[in-house]
């Protein structure tokens, strides 16, 4: 289910490249159509019903969270390209070795913190092969894979004892909501609430329902399962999916140098490492 995730979340970033809305309005209608979408099933009310209100007001903070991220994540495409931001993205595992033991309370583990280390030169190098004018691209691409961080851990605490479907919906509805206030006093209301062509609305169904209402769904289950940490060093794959298809459609290797690639080269590599790794050292020594 995960990787499954991965790959439909790998055309997330080109999908943004091709919708020609503002970012805030992007996300805003992203989230907004996921929750509309959810909305008209039965049980996902008969769901919401039998949640007290703390922890509806947990999702829906966790749900202001992924807007966040979200708008962090389409602002890095804008400001440099689709490669930057899902190279950027693959740090999520740095910070999730740090992010996820403080807020689900558990111990940090050495493979994950050796894990987030082994990213940082690859982040380096990523850093080195962009052109100058993209620079701020990567490091809200940097913010963007923080976020990312937190809200798989805070669903990682919070979100795995209840359906995916009423989870989803209450934060990509709050999400929506809050972001729509506070972007249409930021950026303009003609920004944020601007309507789609015909064109873009057909891109953003695309997004919403089979890069954003499935996988999320499939993720809050795979949860159950795995770390958000494991989920981060499997997310490393996305920008091998983002990447191939950012150069095949938008030529975007013209504007890349090989430090960039072999930075996410690098950063990539973590995920074929850390099974490994972690199962070296949780081998029990011999007496």
């Amino acid at each position: 289910m995960l990787h499954l995730c991965v790959l439909l979340w790998g055309f997330t970033a080109i999908l943004g490249k091709l919708i020609t809305l503002p970012t805030s309005a992007l996300v805003v209608w992203r989230m907004g159509l996921v929750a509309a979408v959810l909305a008209c099933l039965p049980r996902v009310w008969r769901g919401i019903r039998t949640l007290p209100r703390q922890r509806i007001g947990r999702y829906a903070a966790i749900g202001v969270v992924i807007a966040l991220h979200w708008l962090s994540f389409y602002g890095s495409i804008r400001l440099a390209n689709a490669s930057v931001a899902v190279g950027c993205i693959a740090l999520g595992a740095v910070f999730a070795a740090i992010v996820e033991p403080w807020v689900t309370g558990r111990p940090h583990e050495r493979a994950e913190l050796l894990l987030g280390v082994l990213a940082i030169p690859g982040m380096l190098l990523l850093v080195g092969g962009v052109p100058l004018d993209m620079r701020t691209g990567v490091a809200v691409g940097v913010l963007s894979a923080l976020l990312a961080a937190l809200f798989a851990a805070l669903n990682k605490r919070f979100a795995t004892d209840d359906p995916p479907e009423t989870v989803t919906l209450i934060e990509m509805a709050a999400g929506a909501l809050v972001l729509a206030a506070v972007a249409s006093v930021v950026f303009g209301a003609d920004q944020t609430l601007r309507l789609p062509d015909a064109a873009d609305l057909g891109w953003l169904l695309v997004l919403a329902i089979a890069c954003t209402l499935l996988p999320f769904m499939l993720w809050l289950r795979a949860l159950r399962h795995v770390s958000a940490f494991t989920t981060q060093l499997t997310l490393n794959l996305e920008p091998v999916y983002a990447v191939i298809l950012a150069a095949l459609l938008f030529r975007e290797y013209e504007q890349l140098t090989f430090a960039f690639y072999a930075g996410v080269a690098l950063i990539i590599a973590t995920v074929f490492l850390q099974p490994w790794l972690t199962a070296r050292m949780q081998r029990p020594k011999p007496p």
